[in-house]
């Protein structure tokens, strides 16, 4: 085995002893990987790469679209933009039993549409909807875990940050992907409301249905959510219309979410300047991620580890989809002790070589795009599967009522549906590639 390769494994380990012992996962990347570099090459060549890599890095026009994602998500938590869409499913659904949490999962659906993170909308619904459901009798813990399964659609229902970073990492198109994105994630709403109607069929003590509204509220509350509808279709459409590039929509969303506040006088100076500190500190954080994987990548890429895994790989002649199975429940495992987005920069620049390397008949381009949705889907899981589940976090932290394991005894019906789903679009590659082949 070649020395570099070995180096490469033992840097592998000191990363995940350092996540363990609870290091920031930016400075451990950056950390092993500087030393990974001077113990290849030496330091004059470590900070000669960093005098260059970390401008050029950063002044890529298109890390843009991660900040002007995160403000439009940011502006429309804090313009009451969920609570309208809540509203509004309400009225539809939320007269027959389990109403109430498939109107959350119907507007987690459509506020991805305009924030593009799962952390933003399980915070945004436990805030606005988790009161009212409460309040209609649904049982605490299948409350908090459908706000924490709607809260995934954040990420599945394009925008979605995590599908830039792949983009970026995997040098691949962002419009296409998220064009791929959007079956995958329409599938994931559909499933999530048929777990949340069988439970509530099974056990119908579990969501009661709602109070009638009157017409009067009925139709106040169809109307308040049509230019959130407006704007969520604006922002998509252009993008698979090829009217904006992904970066250009961000930037209209962010414009109008802000004028519908300003206009609603809801979005007054003081939680427009917290939503752009929070931007601020999410793109910094998030940024930094991106910075230790750059030299823990330059580290690997030193080292040839990817190169001789996929080489060896295709070697032994395995079966393309036995090692695409194998990857996915590595990358389930991962992602129920890992933060998802170190996850992915931590994994791709290992495990996408081997994945090209292999022949599933599909082009270069349609593989990569298709592997992402597979990540995609496998991060929903990580995101509110045991024992971590971020998203079950931060509902907690919110309502610290309901006991965390509830919460998770809740998440049960959809984390079979994330799997049923992760199958059918393994099995099906067009599911994610017909709009790119439609619409490209």
């Amino acid at each position: 085995m070649a020395p570099e390769f070995l180096t490469a494994a033992w840097g592998f380990a000191a990363l995940l002893l350092l996540i363990a012992l609870r290091c920031p996962i930016a400075l451990a990347m950056l950390v092993v990987g500087a030393a990974g570099y001077v113990h290849i090459l030496d330091h004059w060549a470590l900070l000669n790469y960093l005098k260059q890599s970390p401008w050029h890095l950063f002044a890529n026009y298109t890390l843009s679209v991660i900040p002007l994602f995160i403000l439009m998500g940011a502006l429309a938590e804090r313009g009451g933009l969920a609570r309208d869409l809540f509203t509004a499913a309400q009225v539809l659904v939320g007269r027959r039993p389990g109403g109430m949490p498939m109107g959350v999962i119907a507007a987690s659906a459509a506020f991805g549409a305009v924030c593009g993170s799962s952390v933003a909308t399980t915070a945004t619904f436990a805030r606005a909807a988790l009161p009212e459901l409460l309040r209609t009798g649904t049982a605490p813990g299948f409350a908090t875990a459908t706000i924490a399964a709607g809260g995934t659609l954040g990420i599945l229902i394009p925008p979605s940050v995590i599908l830039v970073v792949y983009a970026i990492s995997t040098e691949q198109n962002i419009a296409k992907l998220f064009m791929a994105a959007a079956i995958p994630g329409l599938i994931a709403t559909v499933f999530y409301l048929i777990a949340v109607w069988l439970t509530a069929r099974l056990r119908p003590e579990l969501s009661p249905p709602a109070p009638a509204l009157s017409p009067t509220e009925r139709s106040a509350a169809l109307r308040a959510v049509l230019p959130v509808l407006g704007i969520a279709l604006l922002v998509v459409g252009g993008i698979y219309g090829g009217v904006f590039t992904p970066t250009e929509s961000a930037a209209v969303g962010c414009v109008l979410v802000l004028a519908l506040g300003l206009a609603r006088r809801t979005l007054p100076w003081p939680e427009i300047r917290a939503a752009l500190l929070a931007t601020a500190e999410t793109t910094a954080m998030i940024f930094a991620i991106l910075l230790g994987a750059e030299v823990f990548n330059a580290f690997l890429a030193l080292s040839q580890a990817p190169d001789l895994l996929a080489v060896w790989v295709t070697e032994q002649n395995f079966p393309p989809y036995g090692v695409m199975v194998a990857l996915l429940v590595t990358y389930l495992i991962l992602g129920a002790v890992m933060d998802e987005l170190a996850m992915i920069l931590l994994t791709l620049p290992v495990f996408f070589p081997v994945i090209t390397a292999l022949d599933f008949g599909l082009p270069t381009e349609e593989l990569a795009i298709w592997f992402g949705m597979l990540v995609l889907v496998v991060v929903g899981v990580g995101l509110t599967a045991p024992p971590i589940g971020l998203n079950v976090f931060v509902v907690s932290a919110i309502a610290r009522q309901v006991p965390i394991s509830a919460t998770y005894r809740g998440v049960l019906p959809f984390l079979a549906m994330d799997l049923l789903r992760l199958a059918l679009v393994l099995a099906f590659p067009s599911l994610s590639l017909i709009l790119v082949r439609w619409l490209t």
